[in-house]
């Protein structure tokens, strides 16, 4: 390990930075570095310059991969190297398309969830659609989490190393039981081949294109985007109300993103709040 990826490594690590962040910043570093065969600390704004072009025109990346490797080189000079630069100008990020996902009906939701095979990722992914929980997330779940007193699920150090609670559905209770009567998992919720390990998401990515290409449904489908069809299917039906189905307690359309674990609620969620709510009963 060079010098500059040591300290790169401990800036990183005493802000506390998750490990996925970690791991992504310094590949992306290294990707920088080895264009040029030179240490970054050698390279100054004209290189920058060049390596955006490259990445842009050459490789052609989507704008949220140029994103990353933006933000990795911005943590790089101003962090790591200390150069006093207005890196807006001197490290601009490009602008990001804003796009509204691709949203499943019910019916296909259901369809699909059908052609997964085998009742653990079924059960995951039930759980993505059902709660909006990122498959980082859903992964890592416990039986201590699910409280069926209070009718939620604790997510403990989702994005952002944040804890918060979602909302738990009589249905979504009822296949977790099931689950959980059927495989009595201890401690993790959805555990792993590796005895005290939790599943990998890698995995679940796999059977979840399974069930895609069974299923014969044209829409993308990923674990992810069964989130996005939880925020989708919260919206309410007009501004300022509140949702018929989950939130027939009063809850406001305010709380919705802090639940869904969005710090800063994009354009893509305050569009959706026009949309109609779609409801699976989940």
């Amino acid at each position: 390990m060079t010098p500059l990826r040591q300290r790169m490594t401990e800036d990183m690590q005493v802000r506390n930075l998750s490990p996925h962040t970690q791991a992504s910043y310094i590949q992306q570093v290294s990707l920088f570095a080895r264009y040029f065969s030179k240490s970054p600390e050698l390279l100054g704004p004209e290189e920058i310059r060049a390596y955006q072009v490259y990445l842009t025109n050459e490789k052609k990346l989507a704008t949220s991969s140029i994103l990353i490797a933006i933000s990795a080189l911005r943590f790089l000079y101003k962090v790591t190297l200390h150069r006093n630069w207005t890196l807006e100008e001197i490290i601009p990020a490009p602008k990001k398309p804003q796009k509204l996902p691709v949203v499943l009906s019910p019916e296909e939701v259901l369809h699909f969830l059908d052609c997964v095979a085998g009742p653990k990722h079924r059960t995951i992914l039930t759980t993505c659609y059902a709660a909006g929980l990122r498959i980082s997330e859903a992964i890592r779940l416990k039986s201590v989490d699910i409280d069926s007193q209070r009718m939620v699920i604790r997510v403990e150090q989702g994005k952002g190393q944040k804890d918060r609670y979602v909302m738990l559905s009589p249905k979504l209770l009822e296949t977790l039981r099931n689950w959980w009567r059927a495989v009595k998992p201890k401690p993790w919720l959805f555990p792993g081949d590796i005895p005290g390990g939790h599943i990998h998401r890698e995995a679940v990515e796999l059977a979840c294109q399974k069930a895609r290409r069974c299923c014969g449904i044209a829409k993308p489908i990923t674990p992810h985007s069964m989130r996005h069809y939880a925020e989708f299917r919260t919206m309410p039906r007009r501004s300022g109300a509140t949702t018929p189905k989950l939130f027939d307690k009063g809850l406001h359309t305010a709380a919705i993103p802090g639940m869904l674990g969005i710090v800063r609620p994009s354009s893509n969620y305050k569009a959706l709040r026009k949309a109609n709510t779609l409801s699976l009963g989940l």
